[in-house]
């Protein structure tokens, strides 16, 4: 049963049970019952009994997920934000749900804030603040911000994590991932959309999340890039008061970029804060490598000079050297309707299944590309020629790494925020230089002295190294030390088979020799008779044709 094979794995299976209740009452019982958690879902039904049968029948499936979630609280609607930001994973009538999730959870008591910063800080607050709100300016699922003054007399906010959310967290994480075993094993059209991998990703962002001191680390990482840029400005991190589960950061004093009654009562420029924001996102996606992943309006704040301030850097995106030259090369393709350089990225971005239809997944992509060649860019429409592609890939069971999908929703969220500031914003004109630095960037013949260099240079360790290798694998040959371990792949059938034979001809000689010894005994008439036959004989007979029988058995049933 369920319960048995749970009881070792997770410490709360009220949880579990309180889990799977939900999703019956949101009508996924059809789901539940092919998993094969039967007693589960008695309990369910008793505890359901009184509801409508058809209480959702006017509800569409991902309305009723998406509640679902929000009934089970802060991971399952963590879980379905980050849902929301994969096309590639998703229909657009789950993602249009999942984007309608909001942290609205109620804030804990300022007594629980205050014991979790002097049990993180190891000091009472009064030696750490002059003053500390009580009342908290903002709460989220996983924690909420406090503003405060250090003793030096500045303005600062302290983002505390919820108490015991982690624990909570990691429950729920365990259930998750054993339902997506379950799921892929009981569901076999759900192996498509990879569950396992999804709730792995998934596990990997939310603690990351969890993690204050990365966010930390994070808020740094952007203090460097922008170090030299007048229209961004990072707020201070204060070290001395942030730890794994506490952040202390610079308030800022400025306006949301949602708001634009204020800016405009401010004297604000809305389109060149339009420009300073789409710059500042490129430069961090095209520029860095390094970018922030969440910048919906609630995040970035607008401070005198039309300055950009963005906030909350726990979930961020970071594409590596390798991910930022396929990008480069997959807007190269774009910009050049070259379809082989495309398929070229996927296949290996290994991204690809064995079973795509390489033929049909070109004319598709030409097919795209033509209906956007030639279009003059301020009639480009950035979110939907993403939304277009994404889709063009997932109808093929192609997913985008997590990085590019990060980097697609920052740009389409950037996008949507300029156009509200100003109707007429471009964002693609804005980008086109920064893709055309990274086309130029593949033909720089110094990037390319400087990867033969390195080049060089390991040919130059290996043949300063490789005459001191040579030698010892002489001196090890001349002393007879030298071992060659072979390592057989496949074979396991074969050997299995081999013992199997082996076995079945040793048995035969035993066989043998039992029919052989029987009648020397009966021949010679030793021992005690019957019917002047000699009893051990006719044991030895007997016992013989029993095994020859199983034997003959056998062997008829292996073929």
């Amino acid at each position: 049963m369920l319960s048995t094979r749970l009881s070792h794995n997770y410490q709360n299976i009220k949880r579990y049970h309180q889990i799977l209740s939900v999703f019956f009452r949101y009508g996924f019982v059809d789901i539940i019952s092919r998993l094969s958690i039967d007693s589960f879902i008695q309990k369910v039904k008793y505890k359901n009994k009184n509801l409508k049968k058809n209480q959702f029948e006017k509800t569409s499936t991902a309305e009723r997920l998406r509640m679902a979630f929000e009934e089970l609280g802060p991971t399952f609607v963590k879980f379905g934000q980050i849902l929301s930001v994969r096309p590639d994973l998703l229909p657009e009538t789950y993602i249009e749900e999942f984007k309608k999730l909001q942290d609205d959870v109620p804030s804990f008591s300022a007594e629980q804030a205050k014991k979790e910063i002097e049990t993180q800080l190891g000091k009472d607050l009064d030696e750490l603040f002059l003053f500390f709100q009580e009342t908290p300016i903002a709460s989220a699922s996983i924690s909420q911000v406090h503003r405060a003054v250090t003793k030096n007399n500045e303005q600062i906010i302290v983002k505390i994590q919820r108490p015991n959310i982690q624990k909570a967290i990691d429950t729920d994480l365990q259930i998750l991932a054993d339902l997506a075993k379950l799921i892929e094993k009981k569901i076999p059209e759900s192996r498509l959309f990879s569950p396992g991998v999804i709730v792995s990703e998934f596990s990997k962002t939310i603690r990351r999340e969890l993690d204050f001191y990365q966010e930390g680390q994070n808020i740094e990482h952007f203090q460097r890039n922008f170090s030299d840029d007048e229209t961004v400005y990072i707020p201070k991190v204060y070290w001395e008061l942030t730890t794994n589960r506490i952040v202390t950061m610079e308030y800022i004093d400025g306006i949301k970029i949602s708001k634009i009654d204020e800016l405009e009562a401010a004297g604000l420029d809305k389109k060149k804060i339009a420009i300073n924001g789409a710059q500042a996102i490129l430069n961090q996606i095209f520029k860095y490598g390094f970018f922030h992943a969440d910048p919906h309006p609630g995040n970035i704040f607008v401070l005198p000079g039309n300055v950009i301030a963005p906030l909350d850097f726990g979930m961020v995106g970071s594409l590596n050297e390798e991910q930022m030259e396929a990008v480069g090369d997959l807007l190269t393709g774009f910009v050049k309707k070259d379809v082989k350089k495309i398929i070229s990225v996927l296949i290996d971005l290994d991204i690809m299944g064995n079973t795509v239809n390489i033929r049909n997944l070109k004319l598709d992509i030409s097919d795209f590309l033509n209906r956007y060649y030639q279009v003059p860019l301020y009639r480009l429409d950035m979110g939907k020629i993403l939304s277009e592609m994404i889709t063009l890939l997932r109808n093929y069971h192609i997913r985008l790494p997590t990085e590019f999908t990060l980097m697609g929703k920052a740009l389409v969220t950037e996008e949507a925020v300029g156009r509200v500031l100003d109707p007429e914003f471009d964002m693609v004109s804005l980008a086109k230089p920064y893709v055309k630095k990274m086309m130029f960037h593949k033909l720089d013949p110094i990037r390319y002295l400087g990867e033969f260099a390195e080049t060089l240079d390991e040919f130059v360790r290996l043949f300063k190294i490789l005459p001191a290798e040579i030698r010892q694998i002489t001196a090890k040959v001349k002393k007879g030390e030298m071992k060659i371990q072979f390592e057989h792949r496949g074979l396991d059938n074969l050997i299995a088979e081999l013992n199997k034979t082996g076995n079945r001809l040793s048995f035969s000689l035993i066989i043998s020799a039992l029919i052989i010894g029987s009648s020397l005994i009966v021949h010679n008439g030793k021992g005690p008779q019957i019917f002047d036959l000699s009893i051990f004989g006719i044991v030895g007979y007997l016992v013989a044709t029993f095994f020859g029988l199983w034997l003959a058995i056998t062997i008829f049933r292996n073929r």
